[in-house]
């Protein structure tokens, strides 16, 4: 019993941790946490009714995911990233998403096709309704299901880890009505290439469906913007 109860809490805690990271993610991406950010230890302990261990196991996730600095003795902030660091990013991005395209089977399976169309329904329901927190859920969903057919899970992984990193970033697109369709009409055109078997249009679409977001982030981090 004591080994069972031992379990539990720790399956507990991995919950706890898990929704103090999806609360904060949001709230970065949906621009209610900017870069700089603090995040007070105190104040999230209260918020999310958690032990601070907790907490600390949130933010430990958050800074693997890019997305949280933790200086000692300081405390936890948002990160930051300069225009050059997205620029690197952004570089690494196109990269491996250049190379799942090379790498996706064609011609794609029926039910594999069918699959990711109904993710992409989802993702243009939201968009359609400018409900900015499903278009970004969806829009994970549908990216995290289209790279995992790539066939190699550790690309995969790695291109869901560098997207983690731009979340801070997405909130340029997200609230940008124009920008959030035409991410959503990238997925579409993307689609119809895998659909065709066309695979030099699906490089180029996977690679050029990362610009306007960072283009967003530079635009918007200029002086005087």
């Amino acid at each position: 019993m004591a080994a069972a109860a031992d379990i539990g809490g720790r399956d507990g805690g991995k919950a706890g941790a898990e929704r103090i990271v999806a609360a904060l993610v949001e709230d970065i991406v949906l621009g209610r946490l900017f870069a700089h950010a603090r995040l007070v230890e105190d104040d999230l302990i209260e918020r999310f009714a958690e032990k601070r261990h907790i907490v600390r196991q949130g933010l430990g996730e958050l800074e693997q995911m890019g997305l949280v600095a933790r200086v000692p003795n300081r405390g936890a902030t948002v990160r930051a990233y300069s225009p050059a660091e997205v620029e690197q990013i952004y570089g690494v991005r196109v990269l491996l998403a250049a190379e799942a395209a090379r790498l996706f089977p064609l011609p794609l399976a029926d039910d594999r096709l069918s699959r990711l169309d109904g993710l992409q329904r989802e993702h243009e329901a939201a968009v359609a309704g400018r409900d900015v927190r499903a278009a970004f859920r969806t829009n994970i969903a549908f990216h995290r299901a289209f790279h995992a057919l790539c066939g190699n899970p550790f690309l995969a992984d790695t291109i869901e880890h560098y997207g983690q990193k731009c979340h801070a970033i997405r909130f340029f697109a997200l609230t940008d009505p124009d920008l959030l369709q035409a991410g959503s009409d990238d997925h579409r055109a993307m689609l119809r290439a895998v659909a065709s078997g066309d695979r030099a249009a699906l490089v180029r679409l996977s690679t050029e469906h990362l610009r306007p977001c960072k283009e967003a982030f530079l635009r918007a981090s200029r002086p005087g913007a």
